[in-house]
Order: C-alpha cells, then structure tokens, then sequence
C-alpha cells in the first residue's frame, strides 16, 4: 500500500539551457508524493463451514432421519491488527480498501489514466471522537481519499475497521490533495504527447543521447498548481483547482534533472498548458 514521503527541492547551482526547457543541477529528494498505489482487490477467503444432512440408515427395522448441527459460518480472517493509535497495518490497508471501494463507486468512476475506478490517494489513521478519547479499547477507523476524474469530485470515505463497516463518505469539489506517484506519471505521459514537451525532449536527448518517447523514462514528482486569488494564472490554466492539475519535476532516470516548471498539465482535461 501506498505511503506519503514528502521532501524538500533545493535548486542547485549549475544550470545549463538547451532547447525550451532547461536542464538543473539539483537535489531534490528521490521519492517524493506517494511511494505507490495499492493493488488490484483481494477478496478475503470465505469460511468453508455448512451444515449437511446426515444418511439415513436402518436401526432395529426401523428408517431413522437425522440432521447433523449446522456449522456457524466464521467471520473472515481480519489480519494483523493494530491497537491504540499504532499505524494501520498491511493487513488493516488492504482491508480498508476493499471495504470503502464498494462496487458503485468502482463502476461509476474514472482514475487519471481513464480507467475505471476512482484514484486512491491516501489511506490515514482517523482522528478518536471527543467521547472516545478516554475509552479502553476505542474503535480503529481509517479515513481513505479517492479522486474521480469522471466529474473533478474529491471522495473521502471513513471506515470502521472494528465494526467492518463504512460509517461515513463525503463528497467535495474543488479540493486538491498532494498529488500521488501514479499521477505525476500520467501527467508526464500527457506532457509527451503534448507539442509543448519539445524542449524536454531536447534535453533528454542531450543528456542521455537517446530519444524521449515514455514516461518510464523519467523519474517525476508532481506539485499540484490552481488558480485562485492569490494566483490569477493565464487564461488557459483559469480551471486549475476545479481541475486536477499540476507541475512536474523532471529527472533523467540516473541522471540531472530537466526543469518543466514552466508547464502545467491539466490531468481532468488532459491538455498543456505555460505558465511563464
């Protein structure tokens, strides 16, 4: 499962410019955003028990039926889990997921890259309520952030690990969390295809003497960019922050850093756009 690491950019002191984009001598932290995205559902194995009717068999000269007790069926296996206020658990991520990831929310929504299915965000502990603080054994809950790029809609979704139940699910517009790994991937891929990722290319082939064809190709962390009123932004960025959209920092894999700052990707509509 996914964790966020987050990190600070301190810009180097070389810079050599090539083309429109330029290339940065930096330190800038290897992973930043979130460190992956939770796999595909694992539906936890089902109890086997069940009560079955016993032969019948002859006694005495007589026909005698009998029904054997029915097996309880047991409650899944829950996994390894946590106490108190101990970080949640693989086990307890895994299965907050498949819990909040219910079956309209997967059919009806759309992830950065058009799949179906919202865009996990992040997975974090829940707050105790005021009435639980002193309690012995509070209920664990978790709080898990979605974005569905079918309609710019953030989903927050809170659930009960105790009870195994979702208690609560918000839905919010305009609201832009950090932006995860699987994200800025997909932002650089639609830079690529963009006419606007011509400088970077440049570089690319400059830096590396190969030619800039996939986003495999470059390790990238994106910092999310809306307009508001401390941002006016040029005319074509103004959805930014209704939109999901982004800058990306931009790393030859191995090697320096291309500076894409100037950029915006706008992920919901999938277009490109400058800032300078």
């Amino acid at each position: 499962m996914m964790r966020r690491h987050l990190g600070k950019v301190v810009a180097g002191a070389a810079i050599a410019v090539t083309g429109t984009a330029v290339m940065i001598g930096v330190t800038l932290p290897r992973e930043a955003g979130a460190a992956g995205e939770p796999g595909g559902l694992r539906a936890e194995p089902a109890a086997d028990g069940r009560g079955s009717l016993a032969e019948q068999g002859q006694q005495g000269g007589q026909a005698e039926s009998r029904v054997e007790p029915g097996v309880v069926e047991e409650r899944a296996p829950t996994g390894e889990q946590g106490t108190g206020r101990d970080a949640l658990t693989d086990d307890e991520l895994e299965r907050v997921e498949r819990l909040a990831l219910d079956r309209g929310l997967r059919s009806s929504s759309k992830k950065a890259d058009g799949d179906t299915g919202p865009q996990w965000l992040s997975t974090d502990l829940a707050e105790l309520r005021p009435s639980e603080a002193g309690a012995a054994a509070p209920p664990r809950r978790a709080e898990v952030s979605y974005y569905d790029y079918r309609d710019d809609t953030l989903v927050l979704k809170t659930v009960n690990l105790t009870s195994g139940k979702v208690e609560d699910t918000d839905t919010r517009h305009g609201e832009q969390p950090p932006a995860t790994r699987a994200e800025a991937a997909e932002a650089a891929s639609v830079l690529l295809k963009s006419p606007l990722s011509a400088g970077l290319k440049k570089d690319y082939k400059d830096a590396t003497g190969k030619a800039l064809s996939d986003a495999e190709q470059l390790q990238t962390t994106g910092m999310i960019y809306r307009v508001d009123e401390e941002n006016d932004g040029p005319a074509a960025l103004r959805k930014c922050g209704e939109h999901r959209c982004m800058r990306l920092f931009t790393k030859v894999r191995n090697g320096p850093w291309i500076d894409t700052r100037h950029l915006v990707i706008d992920l919901s509509a999938r277009t490109v756009g400058r800032i300078r």
